[in-house]
């Protein structure tokens, strides 16, 4: 026990480690304010669809070797984000296939891109590092960070500011749009903001794995409580807790670092289904 210790509080002594705690965090946080929100929309895998996008975009980034590619990837997801949601309402192509339909295309474009124009000659490693997060959160910059941390308290704003319309909206779009609430800007802007998330969490958990950072917390919370706001207020305690320990275990295993977040998610929301479980029986 004292060796873990050890190497957790030496760990923290490398700028890289704190950096990497600080935004895995914050990504953490914001991934579960919206988690909940898309579970109960039941649109539970456009944090697939956009991370796919995501991929692609940053490929793209990666042929044109620009140095800060959050500057080209983050637009570029946003406007899939909106076109996801108003292809997603088109009568003719349901939400799932709106979000397959993108989501394989932006993939394979990427694929491609990054095969035509490879920048590296170790391709199967930046494909990896993108689709499973592998080392890149231990890598960031001041500015990295920086944007990170300001990205991360705008969408915690938003959702604040907006806090009762996205309640509304969540549970009856059609009532809410009936009582005077524009429905639509508020699909917009949460579009816009699960877009953020995406593209934040692309760096922790790699686009493979951002689905379960967003989803695992809203329903290991789910297990236990019922209101909107305690669904809300637990799935981020969770979520925090959850990239924290996954963290601090990836250092201490050597493990990567997105799929032992991922996995100390799976192990809570067990924990959770049993404790829902007890309750019920009681």
């Amino acid at each position: 026990m004292t060796e873990i210790f050890d190497t957790i509080v030496l760990a923290f002594d490398f700028t890289m480690v704190r950096y990497a705690m600080i935004v895995g965090v914050l990504i953490a946080m914001c991934s579960s304010l919206l988690g909940v929100t898309l579970v109960l929309k039941r649109f539970s895998f456009i944090g697939d669809g956009l991370s796919h996008v995501a991929f692609g975009a940053m490929a793209i980034a990666a042929a044109m070797n620009l140095t800060n590619n959050i500057l080209f990837v983050l637009p570029v997801t946003m406007v899939c984000a909106v076109l996801l949601l108003r292809t997603g309402q088109n009568s003719k192509i349901k939400g799932d296939a709106a979000i397959a339909m993108i989501s394989v295309s932006a993939l394979a474009t990427g694929y491609l891109v990054m095969n035509v124009f490879a920048t590296t000659t170790n391709l199967a490693g930046d494909v990896c590092t993108i689709l499973f997060g592998s080392t890149t959160i231990l890598t960031l910059t001041n500015i990295d960070v920086w944007v990170s941390v300001i990205l991360s308290l705008s969408v915690v704003t938003v959702f604040t500011m907006f806090y009762h319309k996205i309640f509304a909206v969540t549970f009856d779009e059609d009532f809410a749009t009936a009582t005077g609430n524009k429905a639509k800007l508020y699909n917009l802007i949460l579009a816009i903001v699960i877009a953020v998330v995406i593209v934040l969490a692309m760096r922790l958990v790699g686009a493979l794995l951002i689905t379960a950072l967003v989803i695992f917390p809203a329903i290991s919370a789910m297990r236990v409580f019922k209101s909107f706001r305690s669904v809300t207020i637990w799935s981020v305690i969770i979520s925090v807790k959850c990239a924290a320990i996954g963290m601090l275990a990836s250092i201490v295993l050597e493990t990567p670092v997105g799929a032992t977040i991922v996995a100390v998610n799976i192990i809570v929301f067990g924990l959770f289904s049993f404790i829902g479980l007890l309750r019920r029986m009681i």
